[in-house]
């Protein structure tokens, strides 16, 4: 399959992306690394009028620590994300994470703010950056803005930011000193669209938990999270983060088997949480 007739425009910055945005008008659509984007468009499941490439703006790629949070560009690959020596040391659950993430051609184009920004809800860094507590920066018609990751996912495939604005980077918390993480990730072959999944953080009477996979997006189990400061068991907080959660079948598993797999994958992360001590 080919894609239908469209135009193509390059940013030279954010800023010059949201112009051009408001000079193309409907239709158009941002381009990050394309690896979702162009795939619809060649099964003609998505169509655009305009593209507006970022590929070029080097302002929003790039990993760096600015006081007590680690900032990551929007237009930084995942491969670039998983090969950082910082992201690796302060950040460790994303690492462990990407080696679940897709395939080597896929992370070499493929963008972390474009796979947070589509919201697939088979995805792993959305979950882990509601793990981290993140938050997304946007810039946009009405200037630039920041949204909490708790705030940023709405539905299938819906996110909070509005028409033209643009994802430009991420800030995430560092871990506090003796924070422990885990992550675990059920899927038919190595680099498949994940079956379900399921990232955690945890500092002293503090939890955020995020499962993958489950339902229309990425969620947090809070009551889960509650059962866990509260001193429940690993097995009790699987209870009740089946018994809570808004399950959501697809063609990988049946919502049953969803449900289920949440379970043992709740068990098995905080069973692992003591191996799995951030710096």
């Amino acid at each position: 399959m080919k894609p239908g007739a469209f135009g193509y425009r390059r940013a030279e910055s954010a800023e010059d992306a949201v112009r051009l945005f408001l000079e193309v008008g409907e239709g158009a659509q941002y381009l990050a690394g394309g690896q979702s984007l162009m795939a619809t468009l060649n099964f003609r499941v998505s169509e655009a009028g305009t593209l507006i490439d970022l590929t070029r703006i080097e302002s929003l790629k790039g990993i760096e620590q600015r006081g007590n949070a680690i900032h990551i560009g929007a237009l930084t690959t995942h491969a670039s994300v998983a090969r950082s020596s910082l992201v690796r040391k302060r950040l460790p659950l994303i690492a462990e994470a990407y080696v679940h993430v897709a395939h080597p051609a896929i992370r070499n184009r493929g963008t972390i703010g474009g796979s947070i920004a589509l919201g697939d809800p088979a995805s792993e860094m959305p979950a882990c950056m509601l793990a981290l507590d993140a938050v997304i920066h946007a810039n946009g018609p009405a200037g630039k803005r920041s949204i909490p990751i708790d705030d940023f996912y709405l539905g299938l495939y819906e996110t909070a930011l509005e028409e033209g604005e643009l994802l430009t980077g991420i800030e995430i918390p560092l871990p506090a000193e003796g924070a422990r993480h885990g992550f675990e990730e059920i899927a038919r072959r190595h680099g498949d669209y994940a079956m379900a999944g399921l990232a955690v953080m945890t500092t002293g009477r503090r939890a955020r938990m995020a499962y993958f996979a489950i339902s229309d997006r990425a969620l947090r189990s809070t009551a889960a999270e509650d059962a866990f400061v509260s001193g429940a068991s690993p097995a009790e907080c699987a209870e009740v983060a089946t018994r809570e959660m808004y399950v959501f079948g697809d063609l990988n598993a049946s919502e049953n088997m969803k449900r289920h797999l949440a379970g043992v994958l709740m068990r098995r992360v905080l069973l692992s949480l003591d191996g799995g001590a951030s710096a």
